[in-house]
């Protein structure tokens, strides 16, 4: 037990050694705002950092998904046509597209669907 104790001890001194030598040796300067500052893909770092964003588009993107779901939604009916009663696959797939339908139409109603303005 007592060497246990005494490895682990031994071991928590070299690592703060190590890591005073490191800050030690260490060429950053925290003068320097240049070096200090985040480097954004290009973008001049001392213009604002939050450049703005355009809400059309992130609505746009939101609607993809959305779709993109009902898609992965409807795959799954089509193997269960063979498998289930007609008139209840019939039902709830035409509830389904209807429901699609009127969202898409709710949608374009409200100039979603298009790119520009």
């Amino acid at each position: 037990m007592n060497l246990l104790i005494m490895t682990s001890f031994i071991m928590i001194i070299i690592a703060n050694i190590f890591l005073m030598i490191s800050f030690i040796l260490s060429k950053k300067s925290f003068l320097d705002r240049e070096k200090c500052s985040p480097f954004e893909c290009g973008f001049d770092p001392k213009s604002i950092a939050r450049i703005p964003f355009s809400l059309h588009f992130f609505l746009i993107t939101v609607i993809f998904l959305i779709f993109d779901v009902e898609i992965a939604l409807i795959f799954p009916m089509i193997p269960s046509f063979l498998n289930v009663n007609f008139i209840n696959w019939f039902k709830i797939s035409f509830f389904f597209i209807i429901m699609l339908l009127i969202g898409l139409y709710h949608e374009w109603n409200q100039n979603m669907l298009n790119w520009t303005n």
